[in-house]
């Protein structure tokens, strides 16, 4: 494999659609288990690769190096093989802001709700920081230091703004199943979900139904992916390659 995609689970995704319009290469999508993961990173044999769930803070142990951005984070989804080395990367924060400013979403002084803490996580909360947020409360089924439960959000946090989705809870074929309840959530007025198939996720639609704004990861996906062509190839691709090619997969997927 020269370019592709490296992760668990990989029946849902649309990168290589995306990756072979943005560019001229095949990009393969490669499944890998737990136990292949270790000597796929080993070999190397590969140009540059995207990494996806559940491989974006375990690839970090086999990098020679990271960019300021992707060292910052702790997550890395851009790999390249460059002169012998390893160079990690992270576009999913440059996805994620392109996808919050193009949907005019203000996160600037509010109180916002992040569910899920693996490495998608990791990026939006540093996005969320860059955009001045007043508040980030973090929730996941795993303890962690800084991260409170469901039910302590239901608790102590109904006066969320905004809330972001960043784990696969809804994810293609579970698509009937939602992360949180947004009913008790009378003050939030955005919802962001990083999944991309289905369109609609279950908390996308509840979202819709109470009147708050809702954003699917789709926008988020061929941003991050653009940006990950550019270490690829190591040159500079306009934004505006971006929403044609949103916009037609979201066509292919409403047929």
């Amino acid at each position: 494999m020269e370019y592709g995609l490296i992760g668990e689970k990989l029946g849902h995704s649309f990168s290589k659609e995306i990756h072979e319009k943005l560019a001229d290469y095949q990009y393969d999508i490669t499944p890998l288990t737990r136990e292949e993961f270790p000597e796929f990173m080993k070999a190397r044999d590969f140009k540059a690769i995207n990494v996806t769930i559940p491989y974006k803070c375990d690839v970090i142990p086999y990098l020679d190096d990271m960019d300021v951005n992707a060292k910052s984070i702790g997550a890395v989804n851009t790999i390249v093989h460059k002169d012998g080395k390893l160079i990690g990367h992270n576009t999913d924060f440059s996805g994620f802001l392109y996808m919050v400013e193009h949907h005019n979403v203000v996160v600037e002084g509010k109180k916002v709700l992040v569910i899920g803490n693996g490495g998608a996580s990791k990026a939006i909360i540093a996005v969320l920081k860059h955009l001045n947020a007043k508040e980030i409360i973090i929730i996941d089924i795993f303890p962690a230091p800084g991260v409170i439960t469901k039910e302590e959000v239901l608790e102590k946090h109904l006066d969320v703004e905004v809330v972001v989705n960043t784990s696969p809870v809804g994810m293609y074929p579970n698509v009937d199943d939602s992360p949180i309840d947004l009913a008790s959530f009378s003050q939030c007025k955005a919802v962001l979900d990083v999944i991309y198939n289905p369109l609609q996720t279950t908390l996308t639609k509840q979202a819709s139904e109470l009147g708050m704004q809702a954003v699917n990861g789709l926008e988020m996906l061929v941003g991050q992916a653009k940006y990950a062509v550019e270490f690829f190839l190591d040159k500079s691709i306009d934004d505006e390659v971006i929403d044609p090619i949103f916009l037609q997969i979201m066509s292919d997927m409403s047929k």
